[in-house]
């Protein structure tokens, strides 16, 4: 009678069981506190975003000379501007056009700039002839060549994107570019390559996945930059419309106001800084979230 055959012990990494969401989630709370602290407060100034025509009080819009310049309080908490209106009103509705510009401008630059890198990266007959027009728009400063196209295409919200989206997208297709001429000399690529595959699926299927880690870090620094550079534009009244509420217009208004009124300046520059520093702060953490170099750290 044969001896039963012995049991091999599984190794300790396949028997162990993976960490619930929970405990994932808390890890990477504790460990890349970047990503819940800006999360969190890019959710919230979101959502007062999305929800303005009901949390605002009054109309953004609406002019009461008779009660310009109110200090905070009362049924204006934010106080009133030198026209009137709502400074709380104006705040939450500006926080609408400002994160819907910055989301537009860091999906349309993320689109754009991907497409360009991948095709200079990957066709070496295109490269030099792309690249050298990335590096002609690069060598204007940015807020210039911004004012310059907004001064051609006149002040409006969608061209405030378009002008923004041409100032940022040399910089992503340059970073996508160098992922790809490393990614172009890898064994799994030359394989393909090898085998037939065709150039459109290797560019989908092989590369693309591989340079969506700095693609989503570098898209919400362009998020954050876009929110920023709105308001820039706007500031200098180069932007969005003047009577269009604006974080932007809000601080332009105020510089004549700053000793009389200085809860103009104060309440936009405040929501301004909390956008920008939510979105730097999650990218920071999501960069080094899918860094593997700082996994095991």
């Amino acid at each position: 009678m044969s001896s039963p055959s012995p049991v091999i012990a599984a190794p300790a990494e396949v028997l162990r069981a993976r960490p619930p969401l929970t405990r994932q989630l808390k890890r990477i709370a504790v460990r890349y506190k970047g990503v819940p602290i800006g999360g969190t407060l890019l959710f919230v100034l979101v959502l007062i975003a999305l929800a303005a025509p009901i949390i605002a009080p009054h109309d953004p819009q609406a002019l009461n000379p008779a009660g310009r310049l109110q200090p905070p309080g009362g049924p204006h908490p934010f106080g009133t501007d030198n026209f009137g209106r709502d400074v709380f009103s104006r705040a939450v509705w500006g926080a609408r056009l400002s994160l819907e510009v910055g989301f537009l401008v860091a999906l349309c630059t993320v689109v754009a700039g991907t497409v360009i890198g991948l095709t200079a990266g990957y066709f070496r007959q295109l490269d030099t002839v792309i690249m050298r027009i990335m590096d002609s728009m690069m060598a204007f400063p940015g807020i210039v060549l911004a004012i310059g196209l907004m001064a051609a295409l006149g002040p409006s919200k969608y061209n405030v994107v378009l002008a923004l989206t041409v100032v940022d997208t040399p910089r992503l297709a340059r970073l996508v570019r160098s992922v790809v001429l490393t990614l172009r000399e890898m064994q799994f690529v030359e394989a393909a390559v090898a085998l037939g595959v065709s150039n459109l699926r290797i560019v989908a299927v092989h590369i693309l996945p591989n340079c969506l880690s700095p693609i989503i870090v570098q898209g919400t620094f362009i998020f954050a930059s876009a929110v920023l550079g709105e308001a820039s534009l706007s500031f200098l009244g180069a932007g969005t419309p003047p009577y269009i509420p604006s974080w932007g217009n809000m601080l332009a208004e105020a510089r004549g106001y700053l000793r009389d009124a200085p809860w103009m300046m104060l309440f936009p520059g405040l929501a301004l800084t909390l956008a920008v520093l939510a979105l730097n702060l999650l990218g920071d953490g999501i960069r080094d979230l899918l860094d593997p170099r700082l996994r095991n750290l």
